[in-house]
């Protein structure tokens, strides 16, 4: 039943709904899912071999912990040959945030091209020779743009209208790391 619960969780099923189908308290669910992900590997050992000429896409989209007052934005880069998450950071939308994401970018895609919209905070943080600001409807952030839209079909949490939302910051960490190592 434990696989079928997870199962159930990766799917648009709030903790709350679960609970009610299966019967178990959502509590344990919790922690089978804090359990589960502690025996994946970090995202790092998952990355397909970085080529020369590979690219990467940022971005950042907001979500929120318990109200829409207390938002939380998850930065995201993408490679996109290979469509795996690189690294993300979940934070305020700010130049700090941008700059932790940065860190976490591992050697030796840190020497990719980086494409991201025009917000400004990725300026002075991404080196300038490698840092590409782009409109939206240029093209050059699509794929990061799609993981997003999917993110937000597929993880309720992650809805801007929807009535399943995290209530506390774990969790919702939690379950964004479940779906970044699920889907790469």
């Amino acid at each position: 039943m434990r696989d079928q619960v997870l199962r159930a969780a990766q799917e648009r099923i709030s903790l709350r709904g679960i609970e009610r189908i299966f019967k178990v308290c959502r509590q344990t669910v919790a922690k089978w899912i804090r359990t589960y992900l502690k025996c994946l590997p970090v995202i790092a050992d998952t990355l397909l071999l970085y080529e020369v000429g590979d690219v990467l896409e940022i971005d950042e989209l907001w979500s929120f912990v318990l109200n829409k007052d207390q938002k939380r934005w998850v930065w995201v880069v993408l490679c996109r040959r290979t469509r795996q998450i690189i690294a993300f950071y979940i934070g305020k939308r700010d130049e700090q945030a941008a700059r932790q994401l940065e860190q976490r970018i591992p050697y030796p895609y840190t020497l990719c091209p980086m494409y991201t919209d025009q917000y400004r905070a990725y300026e002075g943080i991404l080196p300038d020779h490698l840092h590409w600001a782009k409109e939206k409807n240029s093209g050059a952030t699509s794929h990061i743009e799609r993981w997003n839209n999917t993110l937000r079909q597929r993880l309720a949490r992650f809805v801007r209208k929807a009535l399943s939302f995290s209530k506390c910051d774990i969790m919702h960490r939690v379950l964004q790391e479940w779906f970044i190592m699920n889907t790469t």
